[in-house]
């Protein structure tokens, strides 16, 4: 795998440079990774023994900022791209379980690499010396393993954000996490609570648009309960209906995979029957959840608060979650009232995920609701296409017209502008001005 390396120009200038300045210096990390499994890395990192200040005078003259000397990084800008060189270095104690107190320099190669989190982020390459692989990182890109370097739980104590980061990798990678660091990423889960929500949700989003997301969640539930509390009861709580043959998590584990790989999505479906333990209820031995979509619309909406995430997206996702149970029809009278209701974006995001939804229920009452949803978004096609009337600024009066046939101003004009949206929106009425300015006369007449 090592010779699928090809470092760009930049980067291969830039170890030349620093081994001219006395000093070696490796490509290291991630985009080592990415070489080896064949991806474009989206970032390149240096490292190498020359101290900071000593790397500032092999590129005097370049573009160079002081990013953090205090841990050893300098970024260095070539043709409009940041690329940070980092002198080798040991940490230090990590009181807070995020960052070093304090870092050492020092001129070893192999002590700087086992500071890291995980044996695939832990190898170096150049390309007079090839790839440097002390702790079995190659082997476990190949077999398909995420495994801590060296003892599992001082690097979760040393910087708990890795508890999350290893599910990350395991589901954007499609990789298993090894049995020890498995298990030291549950022991050490409560230390999360010491990460910044921030940079949590950030781990969070990566692994839910992973390939393995469902897989993922399934086997590391425990962790994710760390972050959302209200997870726990979902698990193993069986629905005793029809419509599904999976319990609350097993089902929300599978919808995730179903979604599209987009954020909104992703987490509508980690959310959108969070509130289903606190809504059950049985009658004649069959289970109901009356009530769960606004129960779990507003968990999401406190969720994503808390986990600090933008307004659009917990807007969009807290919206998704109120609606993933509600009766969109096939019919173009009922499409044109939901794209006014929450607007086409919004209503194909809706379709996505009543369609991941019901990939994740019962088989046997699948076709019916996947053929209906093939046909609204037909509809929504048709009706865009066809620039159909579904909103007020579709309408082909305004109140300027309403006023011109004698309205007053004020809130009758807002009135019966939705009284004529809604005879368009019902087929009651052609969205043409004569026959709408002739409808508005005859409501003030009666």
């Amino acid at each position: 795998m090592a010779d699928m390396i090809d470092i760009p120009d930049e980067v291969a200038s830039i170890i030349a440079a620093i081994s001219d300045g006395g000093y070696e210096a490796y490509a290291v990390g991630g985009c080592v990774r990415d070489c080896l499994l064949g991806k474009a890395p989206v970032d390149w990192d240096i490292c190498t023994p020359s101290l900071p200040e000593r790397t500032i005078e092999i590129f005097k003259g370049c573009h160079v900022v002081e990013t953090g000397l205090k841990h050893g990084t300098i970024t260095l800008m070539l043709n409009n791209k940041p690329f940070e060189i980092t002198t080798y270095r040991v940490d230090g104690m990590y009181s807070d379980n995020r960052r070093p107190d304090s870092v050492e320099f020092v001129g070893d190669l192999r002590a700087d690499l086992s500071r890291r989190d995980f044996t695939i982020n832990a190898m170096a390459y150049n390309p007079s010396r090839g790839l440097v692989d002390y702790f079995g990182g190659e082997a476990d890109l190949q077999s398909g393993t995420i495994r801590c370097v060296g003892d599992a739980d001082t690097r979760f104590r040393e910087d708990a954000l890795r508890v999350m980061r290893a599910l990350r990798f395991a589901s954007t990678l499609g990789f298993s996490i090894s049995g020890e660091t498995a298990a030291a990423a549950h022991r050490r889960k409560s230390l999360l609570r010491n990460i910044s929500a921030e940079r949590i949700s950030v781990e969070l989003s990566k692994l839910l648009t992973g390939a393995k997301a469902g897989a993922t969640l399934r086997e590391h539930a425990p962790v994710l309960t760390e972050i959302i509390p209200e997870i726990e009861a979902m698990i193993g709580f069986d629905q005793n209906t029809p419509y599904h043959y999976l319990d609350v998590w097993e089902h929300t584990a599978e919808s995730v995979d179903h979604a599209p790989a987009d954020v909104t999505l992703r987490l509508t479906m980690l959310l959108h029957d969070i509130a289903k333990p606190d809504c059950y209820t049985e009658v004649n031995g069959r289970g109901h959840f009356h009530g769960h979509p606004l129960m779990s619309a507003d968990i999401a909406n406190r969720t994503l608060r808390r986990l600090r995430y933008d307004n659009e997206t917990i807007d969009a996702v807290t919206q998704l979650v109120l609606y993933h149970d509600a009766g969109v029809l096939p019919d173009a009278k009922n499409v044109r009232r939901w794209l006014n209701r929450i607007g086409e974006r919004r209503l194909r995001q809706l379709a996505e995920v009543k369609r991941a939804d019901s990939m994740a229920q019962s088989e046997k009452y699948r076709k019916d609701k996947l053929d209906a949803l093939e046909t609204i978004e037909m509809l929504i096609d048709r009706i865009i296409e066809e620039r159909q009337c579904f909103t007020l600024k579709d309408l082909a009066v305004n109140g300027r017209d309403l006023i011109a046939i004698g309205m007053p101003e004020g809130a009758e004009i807002g009135k019966t502008l939705a009284r004529l949206l809604d005879m368009v929106l019902d087929e009651r009425a052609e969205n043409e001005k004569t026959a709408l300015l002739e409808a508005a006369r005859l409501f003030r007449k009666k």
